[in-house]
Parts: C-alpha cells; structure tokens; sequence
C-alpha cells in the first residue's frame, strides 16, 4: 500500500530525496547521527503529528533544514506520502493518493491531499479510515519501544482502539457529541427567545381580545344606529309634514276670520258714542294683537330655549368626560346689547314694551350671571345646561304674565264690544259675532305661532341628528348612517326614542374607550404568533435532532464496547503466543482497570471534561518463565523492549496496518532474540508493509530492501539503496 515517501528540506535532507517501497520489509541503515531516525519523523510530521517532542525538535522551525557551510538554510520543509489506493482502504476515488504536509518558518503548516488544500482534520479522517491512527502505533520511533508498557492506562487503551481500527467510530462519536452540543445550545437560545416573546404575546393577545370587542361593539353600533337614525328621519319628516299642514290650516282659518270680522265691522255704526266705543274696540282689538304678538313671539324664543336645552342636555349625556364647549364673552355681550337696542326702538303698547324690556333684562342678566368678567369664556356643559333651564323658567314665567295680560286684552276686549252691542241694540246679534269671531282670531293667532315655534324645534332635532350621525359615522364607520328609509314612523311613546338615543351614546364613549381599529396591532400579534410558531417547530425539530444523535451517540458506543471487546480477546490470544515465544514461555494478557479500585483511574477521571464518560483503562499483567514480576517497572529494559515488541506485533496481528514503522527496537536484543525477532518480523511482513530502521544484521537479512543513510561534511543526509533479489543475481 505504501509507495514512496518524498522529503523536501526537512531536518537533514536538504535536497529531494524520495524513498520507493516496493518490498513487503524495508530496512534502513547506517551510521549514528546520519539521519535515520528522521525518515520515522519524516513519517510522523506528513501524517499531522502536532508534539515537537515526537519529532525531536522545540518549534517548528527545527523541522526545516537550517543550512550548512555550504548549503543555505530551506525556507520551508515538505513530506509527501504517495499510496496505493487500487483497493480503496481510503475513502476517496482516486487509484493514488499523496498526502503532503510543508511547514513554513513562521510556523504555520500546510496540508494537502492529491494536490488540494485541506485541514489537519480531513487528513486525520481520512487516515483513520485505513487504520492509520493519531495515536502513532505504527510508528515506534527510537527509545519509544517500550512506550505503550510506560504509557497510562487511558493512553494504552487509545492506542489499542487506535490499532483496532475504531478511531472511525471514535470521529463519528465525537462529531455527533459536537452536534448534540450545539443542537442543546440551540435549544436554550430557542427556549430563551420563545421566553422573550411570551409577555409581548401575551399583551398582543389581550390587545386582539379588546379589539375583537371593539369589533362586535362597533357592529351592535352600527345595528342601533341604523334603526335610532332610520326613526328619528321618518318622525321629523312626519312631524313636519304634520307642523306644515297645521300651519296652512290655521293660517287659512286666521285669514277666513280676519276677512269676515272686517266685513262686519265696516257695517257697524258710526255715531259718535258709536265710533267712541268702536274705538275703544279698536284699541283693545291692538292691545290683543300686540299682547298675541308679544306672546308669539315668546313661544318662538322659548321654543328656541328649549331646543338648546335639549342638545345640551344630549351633549351632556354624550360627552360627559370631555371638556365643555365654550363660548366668547364678547358674543354674549354682542347679543345683550342687540337685544336692549331692539327693545329700546321696538313701538309698542307699554304692557307689550315692559315685556320686551323684561325679556332684555333676563338675557343681560343672563349674560352677566354665565360670563363673569374674570373669565374669557362661558362655564362648562353643565352650567350652559343649567343656565338654559334658569332661562327658560324665566320665559316660562314671562309667558305666563303675557297670558295674564292677554286674558287681561281679551277681557277688556269684550268689555269694549259688549259695551259697542250694548249701545247698539239693533246690531247686538252682530257684535256677538265680532267678538266670537275676534275670540277665534286670537285662537288662531296663537296656532300660527305655536306651529312657528314647532318647526324651530325641528330645525333644532334635525340639527342634532345630523351631528349625531357625523359622530357616529367617524366612529362605525360610513355603514352606520347608510340604511333603508322607513316608510312611516313607528306608532310609539317619544320616550322610546330618547331611551335608543341615550344607548347610542353609551355604546359610543365605549367605542371611543375601546380605540380604533387596530390593524397595526393585529399585524404586529400575526407576526408575533408566526413567530412563536415557528420557533415551536424549531424546537420540535431541534428536539428530535438531538434525540436522534442521542439514539447515534448509545449506538456508537454500543458498536465501540463491541468491536473493543472483540478485538480485546482477539489482542489477548495474539500478544499470549508472541509472549511465550520471545521469552520461551511465560504469559503475558491485557486488563481493563478497575477505576473504583484505581488511583491512576481518580487522577485522570479530575482531568476529563465535564460531562465526558469515565473510561476504564488497560493494564498489562505478564508471568515470566522462572521469575517472580508483580510490576512492569520490575522488567530489565530488554525485558520491556520483547514484552512491547510482542504486544505492538500482537495489535498489528488483530487489525494489521498498511504498514509499520519500527525504528532502532530490536537494539536491546541479544542474538538469539534477535532471530525471534527476525522470524516474527516475517510473520508480520505478510499482513503490514515494514520499515525497519537498524543496525542489527539479522535484521537487516529479513529485508527485500535495503536503504543506507549516510552524511558528509556539509551536514546534508543521503541516500543508498540495494535490492538484495538483484544483488543476488548480481552475485550468480
């Protein structure tokens, strides 16, 4: 599987020197100090060995050739690895594969594979799909021989799982815990931002609630200000169909009246007594118009009154909380005073002049009483309404002194005609229908006016509607005041009316109270709950996620126990019989720790991380033939380097790799090791591809390659190689 290594400027091997692997067993050799050793490193640094110590050296600098007196130093040092991938042991769809690693003098390195840049975490993948671990099992460089046997528990057993091929699962493990993490992270940031939005949904919700209130309150508005509005239209349109009809009535009748009482008076007598008394008749007949006029004309002003008092007091029930309208000093002044000055050029008899006066003296007083001279304006709603109930009492009590005064005209009247028929006894039949007619005359008189003052009123109750239904529609909307006319008002008492009147008020300050429509409110909650929607199915997702890596993570480690456990037996059986026939007999097996029992165990459970599961770690237990061991560190160094060469040959039995690295171990063997040596070298030849670095000869007989390292005075290492199946045929 190994093809050829190629070194650029790295350590000693300044110039390109490239190594081809053709033999199942390689051996390098040479003298001390000529650079052997950092073919091994050579090894290590292009598969992402990261500890400077490994590859003898303090930073990265030391890595790269430093110069000679006569060679300058390298700028940068490069190590290509080129395999055999026909077989597809990486997982990568390429016949060959070249991983290469430069580093630069400023320390950073540089991974490639095929040519193309990658991470150290792509080669490391890549590398532990053909069982070529991190943790260097492959490679055993000088002095480490026995480094598995001096290792920790924890360190042996990852470099068991490394030479049993599960550093796959181990990547999948770790990759799905770094999934889990930040799928859990994902989680709390989802939970916190659904906590945030939870009390501004809330409010949202409340504010939809209100506003689905506001909603069906501004429908039952419009449904009762349809009906209230459709009313009242058809009774003032029937009301002044009504007024109007009565008003040409009683205006025909006064005319008929007024015609027949002048014919008849044109015929009365004309005597001196005659024309004295008519003239009295006269006089009092211009006492009573004037008297009916005056009280005409108090019906007008106090229809008027009333008319205000009644949308003041609707204002007042309407808008009970806002502020009052107010009006200007100067116009009530203003009307004062045209009111004295009408008064004063008004020619009339002097009970009708001391009734005008009086009326200017109630609106001055009026005026003087509602607008005080500290303030610019009139009081609130509710002094104007009082004011108007004062004033109308007053008109009241006015009108009742007029009717006294009329009653009074009419008395003196018909004392006057009774005393003209008195003196005329031939005309008495005739002055009886004077007066009759006269006494009709004042009765129609005083229709006219009363329809007058009835159709101001109705002006005043159209007024209100319209003010009513400008109000409404700014509420409800337009579809408040668009209805059906109805045909004929209903037959009902008025108060039912006031009564629809006073419930539209009541629904409209609710409505005020309630706000507008909302939209932005409702546009603002709908992209709230989409949201909050939303993150819950972030959350379900994220929560299946994690259960699913969850699910990964027990699977990954049921596969690790299992394929651990195996290749544990498998281990066993293998580094038993390498054991016994490096050291004649003897036994020799692999252990997991008792961590509840261990020291080493506590120690290096306080230096995981938090929430990282305990492992247990691997001891080592040998029995040697004719001696008593209860410790490894009891072993002589020969001792240690068979235990470790049989182990590290056992692991490469279980899981060979594509190819094993062994510099300088066989150093501490005697002879006759040696050649144990030599025969397990051959058995391992047949499963791994070796690379063994010696200066043991019969070692050296066990290669198909041979390869001698040496150095001249410029301190640059060079390369001499001899294939001993040529070399032989050389020989014959």
């Amino acid at each position: 599987m190994l093809k050829r290594l190629e070194i650029v400027g790295f350590k000693s091997f300044a110039k390109k020197t490239v190594l081809d692997f053709s033999s199942a067993t390689t051996a390098i050799v040479g003298p001390n100090g000529s650079g052997k050793s950092n073919v091994a490193e050579a090894f290590r640094f292009a598969l992402g060995e990261q500890s400077m110590k490994s590859m003898r050296g303090k930073r990265a600098e030391d890595l790269i050739f430093n110069g000679s007196h006569s060679a300058p130093r390298a700028g940068r040092a490069a190590v290509a690895i080129v395999f055999d991938n026909r077989k597809r042991q990486f997982k990568i769809d390429f016949d060959e594969v070249t991983i290469e690693r430069a580093v630069l003098r400023d320390g950073t390195s540089e991974y490639s594979i095929n040519g193309s840049r990658v991470r150290l975490k792509d080669v490391a993948e890549l590398l532990a799909g053909a069982n070529i671990g991190e943790t260097g099992h492959h490679i055993i460089s000088q002095g480490e021989a026995d480094r598995i046997l001096l290792a920790s528990a924890r360190e042996r057993r990852s470099m068991l799982e490394d030479a049993l091929g599960l550093k796959v699962y181990e990547f999948k493990k770790v990759e799905a815990e770094r999934k889990l993490e930040k799928t859990e992270e994902n989680i709390a940031q989802v939970n916190s931002l659904r906590r945030e939005l939870a009390p501004h949904l809330r409010f949202l919700e409340g504010q939809v609630e209100r506003l689905e209130r506001a909603a069906a309150l501004r429908s039952e508005l419009v449904s009762a200000a349809q009906t209230c509005f459709a009313i009242e239209d058809a009774y003032l349109a029937r009301e002044r169909e009504r007024v109007a009809e009565e008003k040409r009535q009683a205006a025909e009748r006064l005319a008929a009246v007024s015609a027949s009482l002048a014919t008849i008076e044109e015929g009365a007598t004309s005597d001196a007594e005659g024309v004295e008394r008519l003239g009295r008749v006269r006089a009092a007949e211009r006492a009573l118009e004037h008297a009916s006029a005056a009280r005409a004309d108090l019906a007008r002003e106090l229809g008027r009154v009333e008319g205000s008092l009644a949308a003041a007091r609707a204002a007042s029930e309407r808008v009970a909380k806002e502020p009052y309208v107010k009006v200007p000093r100067e116009d009530l002044s203003a009307l004062a005073s045209e009111v004295e000055n009408q008064v004063a050029e008004a020619h009339a008899t002097d009970t009708l002049q001391a009734a005008l006066a009086a009326i200017g003296k109630a609106v001055r007083a009026f005026v003087d009483r509602f607008a005080p001279a500290e303030s610019d304006y009139l009081g609130e709603e509710d002094r104007a309404t009082y004011a108007l109930e004062e004033e109308r009492k007053e008109l009241l009590a006015k009108d009742t002194a007029l009717a006294e005064e009329h009653e009074k005209a009419k008395s003196a009247l018909a004392r006057a005609r009774e005393a003209l028929v008195a003196h005329d006894e031939t005309g008495r039949e005739q002055r009886r229908r004077i007066l009759g007619l006269a006494e009709e005359k004042a009765r129609e008189e005083g229709a006219v006016a009363r329809a007058g003052g009835r159709e101001r009123e109705l002006v005043l109750l159209a007024e209100t509607l319209d003010r009513d239904k400008a109000e409404t529609g700014a509420l409800a909307g337009m579809a408040a005041v668009s209805y059906e006319p109805l045909a004929e008002a209903p037959e009902e008492p008025r108060a039912a009316q006031e009564d629809r009147r006073r419930a539209l008020e009541r629904m409209k300050i609710r409505l005020e109270e309630a706000g507008g429509s909302g939209e932005d409110i409702r546009a603002e909650y709908k992209e709230a709950s989409e949201r909050e929607a939303f993150l819950a199915g972030e959350l379900e997702d994220l929560a299946k996620s994690a259960a699913g890596l969850k699910a990964l993570i027990e699977d990954l480690d049921t596969e690790l126990a299992r394929h651990f456990s195996d290749g544990l037996a498998l281990v066993n059986a293998s580094f038993g019989e390498y054991f016994a026939l490096m050291f004649g007999g003897g036994s020799a097996r692999l252990a997991l720790e008792e961590l509840e029992d261990s020291e080493e165990a506590e120690d290096e459970e306080q230096e995981d991380l938090p929430g990282e599961k305990q492992r247990a770690g691997i001891e080592i237990a040998v029995n040697l033939p004719r001696k008593k061991v209860r410790s490894l560190m009891q072993l002589s160094g020969g001792e240690r380097a068979l235990t470790s060469i049989a182990l590290i040959f056992a692991m490469s039995q279980v899981n060979p790799p594509p190819f094993l690295i062994l510099d300088e171990t066989d150093a501490a063997l005697d002879e006759a090791n040696s050649r144990r040596y030599g025969d397990m070298i051959d058995n391992l030849a047949q499963r791994s591809q070796l690379i063994v670095i010696t200066h043991n000869r019969e070692t050296m007989t066990r290669a198909g390659v041979l390869y001698g390292v040496t150095m001249s005075q410029d301190g640059i290492s060079k390369l001499l190689s001899v294939k001993f199946e040529e070399a032989v045929q050389v020989a014959k």
